[in-house]
């Protein structure tokens, strides 16, 4: 996915900017850098690789090349970035957390026009780059961006550092957020709200889809009104988010912790524990452990030190060991036990099978597995969820497939979670697994939990409800 920060001070911003893009490190793993202006330099920019490193290791020991008091970080898993255009609109440096489906075309398109392209990521085309050249069309960037929007098939928020400031600009549908945040002095925005709190910020606002501001130290302009529909990324509770964050007023920890609630009040399977596959199954269980009246038990701890990351390395076989190797199970507190885990979700099961057998193997009596989001049956067109290239890499699509003779038959009748057919997708993942019992979370659960109306929140990747005819309203 990706997360950027950016900020517009009296005073130098670069410890700001360096902890403030820190904290969206969550979000990616492939590329960091930033990016300061200063009227006397202007611009200096810096690029990292993160594959093998951290976004505070590669850069700490740089921090005294930035100058100036206005700067933009990003934390990406695509492209290299930030980039600097000069441009009719002036020069300005911008960093995106974005998906263009359409790149090709794009490239093509822009190419005929006596255009050219420059950056390249590991011999791909540059999708950042491209949303530069499309915004450098405009007559202003407000035009510019609004050519963005209309330009491209899937999802962009941005960042531009200008010579006037940092223009901010939410994705059209509103798919992925941009806090503003204030104290004395200095402006910035943020795709997590999480970076806030320690820096000195408080949140004012939250951008709406396709809402353009400009923020300069002691004020905010804005330069275009939202769109009025919204299509957050309903993923971003479930999985993303970092716990103390929140998203149109919804914080993450507390979504998580209802979804939990809400499931273990309901669920009349009788266990001695509920735990969590950590992290982000972590405030799940906590809520099931006290909708369901257990005790809520640490039966399986992660050794951050060395394995933080299960998605980094770049063949999925590493990715599974390193998955393995980050989580150790906790044979005291399991032996003879009826223990049930939350996790945040199943994409392709690669890891659960190995995951199940040792909990088994640790002691304990019964192994029931509760997920904290409906069943993944489409992938995002939306957002980087995955490295995934098909669909058909989701354990639930094989399944699907094998049930009814074919890729992609009958796909609607196995969303309704009553369906006799979403009950046996659901038995036979749990059998697969050898769970003793496998629950997934109600799409109806997981809305009322977040609090957002449902045509607002984005739930294609359970539903197929992707909008994208709506879109066009917006554009």
């Amino acid at each position: 996915m990706g997360g950027f920060f950016g900020t517009v001070s009296e005073q130098k911003c670069i410890n700001d900017l360096f902890y403030g893009t820190d904290y969206n490190s969550h979000l990616g793993t492939m590329r960091g850098g930033m990016a300061t202006y200063s009227t006397k330099k202007g611009f200096c920019r810096s690029i990292h690789k993160l594959e093998s490193t951290y976004f505070r290791t590669a850069f700490e020991e740089k921090l005294d090349k930035f100058e100036g008091n206005s700067g933009i970080g990003i934390i990406s898993d695509t492209d290299a970035q930030p980039l600097l255009i000069n441009s009719h609109l002036g020069r300005f440096a911008i960093v995106t957390v974005a998906k263009v489906n359409n790149k090709e075309e794009l490239a093509k398109k822009l190419l005929q026009e006596n255009m050219h392209l420059s950056e390249f990521s590991s011999g791909k085309i540059n999708q950042t780059e491209l949303i530069g050249l499309l915004i450098i069309k405009g007559k202003t960037f407000v035009e510019g961006i609004e050519n963005v929007f209309k330009e491209i098939n899937g999802s962009c928020s941005l960042l531009l550092l200008t010579e006037d400031g940092i223009i901010a600009a939410r994705d059209s549908w509103g798919r992925t957020p941009i806090v503003i945040g204030k104290k004395e002095g200095a402006y910035a925005a943020t795709s997590e709200s999480t970076a806030f709190q320690n820096l000195g910020y408080e949140v004012t606002k939250y951008l709406g889809p396709g809402e353009i501001v400009r923020l300069r130290a002691n004020e905010i302009e804005q330069l275009r009104k939202p769109n009025p529909g919204m299509q957050i990324c309903s993923f971003l509770w479930v999985y993303y988010g970092f716990p103390t964050s929140s998203y149109e007023g919804k914080n993450v920890e507390e979504v998580r912790y209802e979804c939990g609630r809400a499931m273990g009040k309901e669920d009349p399977t009788e266990v001695d524990a509920a735990c969590a596959i950590p992290d982000s199954g972590t405030g799940m269980a906590v809520g099931y452990a006290a909708g369901h009246g257990v005790p809520y038990r640490r039966a399986i701890s992660k050794y951050t030190p060395t394995w933080p990351r299960s998605f980094t390395p770049s063949s999925q076989e590493r990715r599974n060991l390193v998955a393995k190797m980050k989580l150790i199970a906790n044979k005291d507190m399991m032996k003879g036990q009826r223990m049930l885990f939350c996790d945040d979700s199943i994409v392709r099961g690669t890891q659960l099978r190995d995951n199940t057998q040792e909990l088994f193997n640790c002691g304990a009596k019964e192994v029931h597995m509760r997920i904290s989001c409906p069943p993944l049956l489409y992938g995002c067109p939306f957002l980087n969820f995955t490295r995934s290239q098909s669909d058909m890499e989701l354990i639930t699509r094989r399944i699907i497939a094998e049930f009814e003779g074919g890729e992609n038959k009958n796909l609607d009748k196995y969303i309704p979670t009553d369906s006799p057919e979403h009950k046996r997708m659901v038995e036979e993942i749990g059998k697969r697994f050898n769970l003793t019992s496998l629950q997934f979370s109600k799409l109806e659960t997981l809305i009322e939990c977040i609090g957002l109306p449902k045509c607002k929140i984005c739930t294609h990747c359970f539903d197929g409800s992707s909008q994208y005819t709506l879109e066009q309203e917006n554009k």
